[in-house]
């Protein structure tokens, strides 16, 4: 693998009690693309996120990100969760929410934290004079625009999104993976896509990797893995999205 690569993981393991959760997860990403990572309920594509972002701490295997390894710090890196309900402090204020990794990083003056906090309500689509107003009184797009807000406070690299979009409507759903799209052409991020609806993955993503038993077993260009998937898994996935006539789904 090139460590050259934007995002390079090497052989990446994680167990819990002595079970693998995944086991020797090999990949790399370039910059500004988004890689969908899809498969099975159980499959290790949660634990993994949750090893790239540092929540939890690899077993064994190594992460590179754009030319160093990552040892500590997680601020290039941010992971927005499946429910912002349950991510988000419901008794913070929008102020509170954007501006806590500012404040644990000691980034700032309480001034130029709150500045920054309505900027970034504003570029996510939220008004910025919205900072006072609590997250429960926020609509279900609004918090997940709220947890984008707060992803983006620290200038991270790279966005990790695990079924963020798991629970919304339709039309809510288009809107905010529109507002991800604009984020990145304007400024160069890199996604690695968690979802189980593959008609998603179809318009975001560049790349896929299908994760099976806590392991990488196919992992190709949209395109070339739409064609020709080479596992039992992968093409049982195909065929079940385009029985369900999904929006979007390839025919």
């Amino acid at each position: 693998m090139a460590v050259d690569s934007f995002l390079s993981v090497r052989g990446l393991s994680k167990s819990f009690a002595g079970r693998p959760a995944i086991q020797n997860v090999t990949f790399s990403l370039e910059r500004g693309r988004t890689l969908g990572l899809v498969g099975p309920s159980g499959a290790g594509k949660s634990t993994l996120a949750r090893c790239l972002a540092f929540f939890e701490t690899p077993t064994s295997g190594e992460i590179w990100l754009d030319g160093l390894q990552r040892v500590a710090m997680r601020a290039d890196i941010q992971l927005i969760f499946q429910e912002p309900a349950s991510s988000l402090n419901p008794r913070f204020t929008a102020a509170q929410i954007v501006t806590e990794p500012l404040l644990i990083h000691g980034t700032g003056t309480a001034r130029t934290r709150l500045h920054r906090a309505s900027e970034l309500m504003e570029t996510v689509g939220l008004p910025g004079n919205a900072l006072q107003t609590p997250a429960l009184e926020f609509s279900g797009g609004e918090r997940q625009r709220l947890a984008i807000a707060r992803a983006l406070a620290l200038e991270p690299k790279l966005l990790i999104l695990d079924e963020s979009f798991a629970g919304l409507d339709l039309s809510v759903q288009a809107q905010v993976t529109t507002l991800l799209v604009d984020l990145q052409e304007r400024r160069g991020l890199t996604y690695i896509l968690i979802a189980h609806d593959l008609a998603l993955v179809w318009r975001m993503a560049g790349e896929i990797a299908v994760m099976d038993q806590g392991s990488i077993v196919e992992h190709a260009a949209v395109a070339g893995l739409l064609a020709r998937p080479q596992r039992p898994l992968t093409k049982a996935m195909l065929d079940a999205a385009r029985a369900l006539s999904l929006p979007g789904a390839p025919a």
